[in-house]
C-alpha cells in the first residue's frame, strides 16, 4: 500500500516537498476534511476527484487520516460512486456531495440516537404520572401543564398527593418545590394547621401560574394560631383562591400580619378571608403587579389591608385593590407609637387602583390617643386612584384624631379620589393632611364625592378636613377640589386646622351644606369659585359671617374676573342625610343627592376645561354624563 505521510504542525496539515499525482490527491483530500484548503486547493482537489484511481488512492488516505486523528472511520466511510456522478466546481458544493455521500453509512446511528432518546421521553412520563401529584387535568377537565397535589385531614404525608391518595398537612406541602402550572388544592370546608411558604423556588410562568385554592365548592381554612398563615417571598406568578387565612386573634395570642406577599411580581389573590391577626390581615411588600380582588379583612389589628414599599423608595407598585371589604379591624393592642384599625392602606407606592371596596367599623380599640386610622387612605404615594368606593362609620380612639373615611395624606403625589361616598365617620369625610417630615405633597384631585354627616367626633367636626404640620406651602400644594357634594347636619363642611398653610387649593363647582358655620378654623390662600353654600341653621354662616355678600366681598371669594359666580341656596336635595347603602354596586342606584330638574346649580357653575384647562372627567357621581357648568356631585 503506498501511503503518503500527513504531518500536522500547529494543527495545520504540511505537505512534502515533492509528491505525484495520487500523493497529491491524498494530502489534499485529507487537508479539505480539515477545513484548511485554500480557493486554489479546493480546484485542484476537484480535478484529481475526476480520475479513475482517485477511490482507491483516497480509501488509503482515509485509513491513514482516521487512525492518526483517532477518529471512528465507520461514521465517515466515503461512496465515491455518488461522488463521481456529481459535478463538483467549488468548496460548498464539495461540502454537500460528502455529506450525502457519508450519510448512507451514518444514518443507523441517528436512529439509534433517536430510539435512545424516545426511551428516555417514555421514562420520564411514566416517573412523572407515577410520582407525587401528576401532570393531568385539573377538577374542570381543563388541561394543565403541571401536576395537581390535593391536601385532606384524611391524607397521608406518605402518600402521593393525588386526589385518590392525598397528603395531609401544610408541613408537607413545604417540602416539596412547585414549578410553572402546578395546583394545590386543600379539601373544601376543612381547616389546616400551619404556615403556608412560598418562596424563589416555587415560581409560575405567565400562561401557568402556580395556584394555591380549595377543592369543590366550599373554600378550605389555613389555620395561622399564633403566626402567619402564608407568606409568599421573592417569586412570581403566583394565585391564591378560595380560600380562609385565620389566626388566633389580635387580642389572643397572634402576632404577625395574616397573609405576607413579599418582593413579589405578578400575584393574584382572590376571594380569600383573613381574619384574626394582630397585625394586618393582607400585607403586600415591596412587590409589582399584585392584583387583589375579592378580599375580606375583619377582626385586624393595624390593619385590613396593607400595601407597603420599602421607605422613600416606593417600590411597591401596579396594585390594584378591587371589590374588596375591610370591616371591623379595630386596632393593634401592642401598638402605643402611631395609628392602627385601619381599612386599606397604601403607602411608598406608586401606581395604585383601589376602586369598588368597602370599609367600615374599623379603628375603635386604638390603644393611643395621637394620630388615628381612617378607611381608605394613602401616604407617601405616587399615583394612586381612588374611585367607586364606599368609607363609612370608622371610628377612633376617644380622644383621638382621624378616623375618616378618605385621606390623601403627607407625600401623595398626582393622586384622584373620585365618585366615591362617605358617611357617618367619625373623622372627616375627606382629609387633606401634610405632615412635617413627609415628601412634598402636591397635584391632587378630589371629585364628585359625597360626603354626609360626617367628623362630629373627632377634631375635625366637618365633612373635609385640612391639615398641615410642616406649615411651609411649598410643601403643601395644588390641590383640586371640584363637584363634590359635602353634607353635614352636625357639623361644618370644611375645616382647617390651626396648622393649615397651604398653596393653590382649588374649591370649584361644590356643593357644601353646613349644621351652621360651613367653613371653620382660619382659611389660608384657599379659592372658592363656582360653589353653592348654604348653612341649614342661618341660611349662610362662614365664621360668624351670615351673609354671604359680606363674605364674598371681606375675603374675595366667589368673585371672578368682577363677577359673583357663587350661590347661596338651598339645593333642595332628594333625600339628604339617610343613606343607608353598604355595598359599593349600589353606588349607581344611590340618588339621595340628586338635584331638583329646574335646579340653577344644574348649570350655574364654571366651565373648568373653557377657564382652567381642567378635564374633569365627564362622568357624574353615578356615572351618567356630567353637564360642564353643573355644581355638585349628582345631577
Amino acid at each position: 500500500m503506498l501511503v503518503t505521510s500527513v504531518f500536522f504542525v500547529s494543527g495545520c496539515i504540511s505537505p512534502p516537498h515533492f509528491m505525484n499525482r495520487l500523493s497529491r490527491l491524498r494530502f489534499l483530500f485529507a487537508k479539505y476534511l480539515q477545513r484548511q484548503s485554500t480557493p486554489e486547493e479546493v480546484e485542484q482537489l476537484v480535478l484529481l476527484l475526476q480520475q479513475a484511481d482517485a477511490d482507491e488512492a483516497l480509501s488509503e488516505e482515509m485509513e491513514l487520516l482516521w487512525e492518526e486523528t483517532g477518529k471512528d472511520k465507520t461514521q465517515y466511510e466515503v461512496d465515491w460512486d455518488k461522488m463521481y456522478s456529481s459535478v463538483i466546481t467549488n468548496e460548498k458544493e464539495t461540502d454537500v456531495i460528502i455529506h450525502r455521500a457519508t450519510f448512507k453509512i451514518r444514518w443507523p446511528y441517528y436512529v439509534i440516537i433517536a430510539v435512545f432518546i424516545s426511551l428516555l421521553f417514555l421514562i420520564a412520563y411514566w416517573l412523572m404520572r407515577h410520582s407525587p401529584g401528576h401532570y393531568a387535568v385539573n377538577e374542570n377537565n381543563n388541561a394543565l401543564t403541571g401536576r395537581s397535589y390535593y391536601i385532606n385531614n384524611t391524607g397521608n404525608d406518605a402518600a402521593s398527593g393525588s386526589k385518590a391518595d392525598p397528603w395531609k398537612t401544610i408541613d408537607k406541602l413545604n417540602k416539596i418545590r412547585l414549578r410553572a402550572g402546578d395546583t394545590v388544592y386543600f379539601e373544601s370546608s376543612q381547616s389546616f394547621t400551619g404556615s403556608i411558604l412560598i418562596d424563589s423556588l416555587d415560581e409560575g410562568s405567565k400562561n401557568n401560574p402556580i395556584v394555591i385554592t380549595s377543592s369543590g365548592q366550599g373554600r378550605a381554612a389555613i389555620d395561622g394560631g399564633n403566626g402567619t398563615a402564608l407568606t409568599v417571598y421573592q417569586t412570581k406568578f403566583i394565585t391564591i383562591s378560595h380560600l380562609k387565612f385565620k389566626g388566633s386573634g389580635r387580642k389572643d395570642g397572634n402576632t404577625k400580619d395574616g397573609v405576607i406577599i413579599n418582593k413579589c411580581s405578578k400575584i393574584l389573590l382572590d376571594n380569600i378571608d383573613v381574619k384574626g391577626f394582630q397585625k394586618s390581615g393582607l400585607l403586600i411588600n415591596s412587590s409589582v403587579s399584585v392584583e387583589i380582588k375579592k378580599v375580606y379583612a375583619t377582626e385586624n389589628g393595624a390593619n385590613g389591608i396593607l400595601a407597603l414599599g420599602e421607605y422613600g423608595k416606593r417600590d411597591c407598585s401596579d396594585i390594584h385593590i378591587s371589590n374588596s371589604t375591610a370591616e371591623n379591624n379595630p386596632g393593634d393592642p401592642a401598638n402605643f407609637t402611631n395609628h392602627s384599625g385601619n381599612g386599606v392602606l397604601v403607602g411608598y407606592c406608586k401606581n395604585v387602583t383601589i376602586e369598588y371596596c368597602m370599609a367600615t367599623n374599623n379603628g375603635w380599640d386604638m390603644p393611643r390617643k395621637g394620630n388615628g386610622p381612617v378607611g381608605i387612605w394613602c401616604f407617601e404615594a405616587d399615583s394612586v386612584t381612588i374611585q367607586h368606593c364606599i368609607s363609612f362609620k370608622n371610628k377612633t380612639a376617644p380622644g383621638a384624631a382621624d378616623g375618616g373615611g378618605f385621606d390623601l395624606d403627607g407625600g401623595v403625589t398626582n393622586s384622584v379620589i373620585q365618585y366615591c361616598l362617605s358617611y357617618e365617620n367619625e373623622g372627616s369625610g375627606f382629609g387633606i393632611f401634610q405632615y412635617d417630615g413627609a415628601g412634598k405633597w402636591y397635584n391632587n384631585t378630589i371629585r364628585y364625592c359625597i360626603s354626609e354627616n360626617d367628623g362630629a367626633v373627632s377634631p375635625a367636626h366637618a365633612g373635609v378636613f385640612i391639615w398641615n404640620s410642616s406649615r411651609d406651602t411649598s410643601q403643601f400644594k395644588n390641590c383640586y377640589f371640584y363637584n363634590n357634594t359635602i353634607y353635614n347636619e352636625k357639623g361644618a363642611a370644611i375645616s382647617y386646622e390651626q396648622q393649615s398653610e397651604n398653596a393653590g387649593f382649588r374649591f370649584y363647582n361644590n356643593i357644601f351644606v353646613g349644621k351652621d358655620s360651613l367653613i371653620l378654623g382660619k382659611e389660608t390662600n384657599s379659592m372658592y369659585l363656582g360653589n353653592n353654600w348654604f348653612s341649614l341653621a342661618d341660611g349662610f354662616n362662614a365664621n360668624g359671617i351670615t351673609n354671604f355678600s359680606a363674605w364674598r366681598a371681606t375675603n374675595d371669594k366667589e368673585i371672578y374676573k368682577g363677577r359673583t359666580v357663587g350661590f347661596n341656596i338651598n339645593p333642595s336635595f332628594l333625600s339628604p342625610g339617610k343613606t343607608a347603602i353598604v355595598s359599593p354596586s349600589k353606588l349607581l342606584q344611590f340618588n339621595n343627592y340628586k338635584l331638583p330638574d329646574n335646579s340653577v346649580l344644574r348649570n350655574g357653575g364654571l366651565n373648568l376645561k373653557q377657564l382652567f384647562g381642567i378635564e374633569a372627567g365627564g362622568k357624574s357621581f353615578n356615572q351618567t354624563e356630567a353637564p360642564q357648568n353643573g355644581i355638585g356631585a349628582f345631577f
